[in-house]
């Protein structure tokens, strides 16, 4: 049962880290806006400084965050 409850861990942790970091991202200007391998392609440069673009993938992250927590609130122990 506490691995069950280690690995429950491990993926809110994992899930919410991930989230944060797709949600944040997308508007930190000197990752995303100064970015060497974005820049080479104006083409993809074009579409990712987009602000819908920005929206959505930060949507993402809020989605990933939200699945983190829902599996932390429907846990259940399953005893075998």
């Amino acid at each position: 049962m506490w691995l069950q409850r280690l690995s429950l861990f491990v993926l809110v942790l994992f899930c919410v880290y991930l989230g944060v970091l797709v949600m944040v991202l997308p508007w930190w200007v000197r990752i995303w806006d100064r970015n060497e391998f974005i820049l080479a392609r104006p083409w993809l440069a074009s579409v990712l400084h987009n602000g819908a673009v920005r929206g959505v993938i930060s949507g993402l992250g809020m989605m990933d965050i939200w699945i983190g927590v829902s599996e932390a609130v429907h846990y259940r122990d399953y005893r075998g």
